[in-house]
């Protein structure tokens, strides 16, 4: 009997639609004729689900007894007497009840397998057991049902029900997932964005590493040796000219053509000065590069073709993508082959491609030399002398004639010129001087022979010999001038990248140490004060070749992987000053910071002077009115009237008492002495004290607080208080027949209480201000205190090493969320409320 092939929809997090798009595709297979079952599907209350099950067969559950309670599970015997073409098992990770044939229902799943029944099935990301504690550390949920990865890896199909995070916060807000009594605590705990985000990377990145073993697999059965390539990581080589952008749309094409496609463009300097570089174009061709989403990079190296080639071997490159030559066809065919043919020949298994572009060479004019008279210029300058040299003088003497020497001197003197502008003085001195016993040997008689008869002759070959040791000095002298200009542009583009990275954003310290170590080619560039290191960029290589230099008198940079040429050192007197401006200019920021919070309490005073004044003279005034006229002797009152005066006088004083309190309180928090006693505390205990205090009872507000919750690491005092001025301002904007809830739960070794209103709710723009002292959103007649409830309430809190913060309520109004770590158990002071006493647990 064949074994049932097994499909699954997986799912980043409930509600994604996953038990949905089982049934919308148990019903298709069903219009086309296959025998479809439901063996259990768990709908969870959501009309929609539901809606799906009509006209499916659904087979009956079986009960199971459980501790006296009675408990469905999916009737596996049945399932197998019916034996479909397919059955519909939700909830694949589910653990089935004591008592039941299996453990786990993928358990009963093996067994429909087994008996030749094909089953789909759903499951989420978060009971997969090799991502449980990843799971956990991303949403503070541990997770007790999972699933052996080798059980979803074995199933003949895997899909991912994909659903955008914020759609699916918008589901669940709609009432679309939980009932709205759990909607609130469900979109701050768990479907927070950040969690929902992380979990769905998570699914697609396990989906892709199973397609790709899935691969592997098929290419060992199917016995394909040859590289496959999924995704292209393609790199551009820049060099600042006017093909730039070309190259870079075309590298950015090509990595859009597969999926996951990296870009990455690379610009080489060269050490010992740069060809020319544009340098306005190369800026523009690196804004290009990061818009179309890659990244720009720089690297030394003297070699540019190696030093390409080995930048895309270290970025994992696939393609390397490098424009057609500039050179005119006639300067390839005197320098030898480019950049580009050496590139072909390092990639390896790298593909290359050379783009044509505008500013391709094709013109047929002189070869422009750049650079430096390295030791291969001057090999390749020898070479060209003892090869040119017998070549010419084969040409020449097959055309000789009597009249024919002047012709014969222009042509050696020609060939000096190009071996100077090839090689430098010494093999064009050498060629010369090779050249003049050529032209005696073969062209001045006697032929054949080393002397001379005419002297005419011998100061022609002594005036040509000196007259092509000056042109070598001067082409010589040419070249060494060049080299020293573009020398000083490639300093001059170091520190214009390195001001560049600092005004672009980048940390200043961090980018000037980044862009030291790029252009120097150093192994790693660090910069210390004392034995602490403020910034750094790569791995020191080799401890015997680090430099030290001094930043100012407070600092030092250390540079390691090789030693430093004068004129290197020249450059890095210039970075170092700038190091030294960014350290000064960090110290002036460290101190304005510090400054920022005394001109803050400054102005806070000045508000305070400001409020108080109104808000102290009005109790002030009534209670001394009050009291002014039970004292005095010209009116007689009435014991009603007497009674008014009394407690208006009481209810100043009282109002002036705990305005006294707040502004004491606020000092305390600003100075940093507020008194804080932490400990366990329940939060049920506290909420007869809170509506006592409000003069409230159940009908004005609605509870939510789990008998069974954790205690709190907190101060009592303190988080009655928070709770209160919540809870009032709740009271004061929750419109008539929406009573406010407080509700508390736990998440994270964190309790969480939570205050909701349906009134207007606060702007997003308006969030921080409400925790300002003296702030009274929409208060304008100081008839509500000078605005520290909130102020305090935030210090407080924090206080006890928790935080308050404020949130939209769904369906509209604000939402307050106090955050306090859970307290840790250490004795009886720590016990839930069912193990005290009853009278207390009351």
């Amino acid at each position: 009997m064949p074994r049932g092939r097994l499909r699954v929809l997986l799912g980043a997090a409930p509600g994604v639609g996953k038990t949905y798009a089982m049934l919308e595709e148990g019903r298709r297979l069903l219009d086309t004729g296959r025998d479809v079952v439901v063996a259990i599907v768990e709908t969870h209350g959501r009309a929609a689900t539901s809606a799906l099950l009509d006209g499916l067969e659904i087979v009956p559950r079986m009960t199971v007894g459980h501790r006296g309670i009675e408990l469905t599970e999916m009737d596996l015997a049945a399932i197998l007497a019916r034996k479909p073409d397919l059955a519909l098992v939700d909830e694949l990770a589910h653990t089935n009840a004591p008592g039941s044939e299996n453990e786990k229902r993928w358990q009963d799943v093996q067994v429909l397998l087994d008996a030749g029944i094909n089953v789909m099935s759903t499951v989420n990301i978060q009971h997969i057991e090799s991502l449980n504690d990843v799971v956990e550390q991303i949403t503070g949920v541990p997770q007790r049902e999972t699933i052996p990865d080798s059980v979803l890896r074995d199933a003949d199909q895997i899909e991912v029900v994909d659903l955008a995070p914020q759609a699916l916060r918008d589901r669940l807000s709609e009432g679309n997932v939980y009932p709205e009594t759990r909607i609130d605590a469900a979109l701050s705990n768990y479907f927070r964005l950040g969690n929902l985000t992380a979990l769905r990377e998570l699914a697609l990145l396990w989906l892709a590493d199973e397609v790709e073993s899935s691969l592997q697999r098929y290419r060992a059965e199917h016995g394909i040796d040859s590289k496959w390539e999924a995704r292209e990581r393609v790199v551009v080589a820049l060099t600042g000219g006017p093909e730039g952008e070309t190259l870079v749309r075309r590298g950015a094409r090509i990595a859009a053509r597969s999926a996951g496609g990296g870009l990455q463009a690379v610009h080489v300097i060269s050490q010992d000065g740069l060809r020319e570089t544009n340098m306005g174009a190369l800026a523009a061709q690196r804004a290009l590069v990061e818009q179309l989403g890659g990244s720009y990079h720089q690297v030394v190296g003297s070699d540019i073709p190696h030093a390409l080639v080995e930048f895309a071997r270290a970025s994992n490159a696939t393609q390397l993508v490098i424009g057609v030559s500039r050179r005119s066809r006639l300067a390839a065919l005197l320098t030898g082959p480019g950049i580009g043919t050496t590139v072909v020949r390092e990639s390896g298994d790298i593909d290359v491609h050379i783009v044509t572009h505008a500013a391709a060479g094709g013109r047929f004019a002189l070869p422009r030399i750049t650079g430096g008279l390295t030791i291969r210029r001057r090999i390749y300058g020898f070479i060209l002398a003892l090869i040119g040299g017998p070549l010419l003088s084969w040409l020449l003497v097959g055309n000789r004639s009597a009249d024919s020497l002047a012709s014969e001197v222009l042509s050696y003197q020609l060939l000096v010129v190009v071996v100077a502008l090839i090689g430098g003085i010494w093999p064009a001195l050498f060629a010369a001087v090779l050249s003049g016993f050529t032209l005696d040997f073969f062209f001045v008689a006697p032929l054949h022979t080393v002397f001379i008869t005419r002297p005419i002759h011998v100061l022609t070959i002594v005036l040509y010999v000196v007259i092509a040791a000056l042109v070598s000095f001067v082409v010589d002298q040419a070249a060494r001038r060049t080299r020293d200009a573009r020398r000083s542009a490639s300093e001059s583009e170091l520190l214009a990248n390195v001001a560049g990275g600092v005004i672009r954003g980048q940390g200043s310290l961090q980018a000037l140490v980044s862009r030291t170590r790029e252009a120097f080619g150093l192994a790693s560039v660090r910069l210390l004060v004392g034995d602490q290191v403020l910034s750094a960029d790569g791995e020191p290589s080799d401890v015997s070749q680090t430099t030290v230099l001094a930043v100012g008198d407070r600092a030092r940079l250390e540079l390691s992987g090789r030693d430093l040429a004068s004129a290197d050192r020249r450059v890095l007197a210039v970075i170092l000053a700038q190091l030294d401006a960014a350290l000064e200019h960090s110290d002036l920021s460290a101190t304005a910071s510090e400054i920022g919070p005394l001109a803050e309490a400054d102005r806070v005073r000045s508000a305070l002077l400001a409020a108080v004044g109104h808000d102290l003279r009005r109790p002030l005034a009534a209670a001394t009115a009050a009291v002014t006229s039970l004292r005095s002797t010209d009116v007689t009152w009435a014991p009603a009237d007497r009674d008014a005066l009394l407690e208006t006088a009481e209810q100043s004083l009282s109002s002036l008492a705990d305005l006294v309190t707040n502004l004491l309180d606020v000092s305390r928090l600003q100075a940093g002495v507020l008194a804080v006693s932490l400990a366990p505390v329940y939060v049920e205990d506290l909420v007869p004290a809170v509506l006592d205090e409000l003069s409230i009872g159940p009908a004005e507000v609605e509870l939510d607080v789990p008998a069974d919750l954790r205690p709190a690491q907190a101060d009592a005092v303190l988080l009655q208080r928070v709770i209160v001025n919540l809870l009032t301002n709740a009271l004061r904007y929750s419109p008539a027949g929406k009573r406010p809830v407080l509700a508390a739960s736990e998440f994270a070794d964190t309790i969480e209480v939570r205050v909701v209103d349906q009134g207007p709710g606060v702007a997003m723009e308006r969030r921080d201000d409400i925790f300002v002292p003296f702030q009274r959103l929409g208060d304008l007649d100081n008839e509500t205190g000078i605005g520290l409830g909130l102020a305090l309430s935030k210090g407080f809190v924090e206080g006890m090493g928790g935080t308050l913060e404020a949130e939209d309520t769904p369906g509209g109004g604000l939402t307050m969320v106090i955050s306090i770590p859970v307290a840790q158990a250490e004795g009886p002071s720590a016990d839930s409320p069912s193990d005290r006493a009853p009278e207390e647990a009351e």
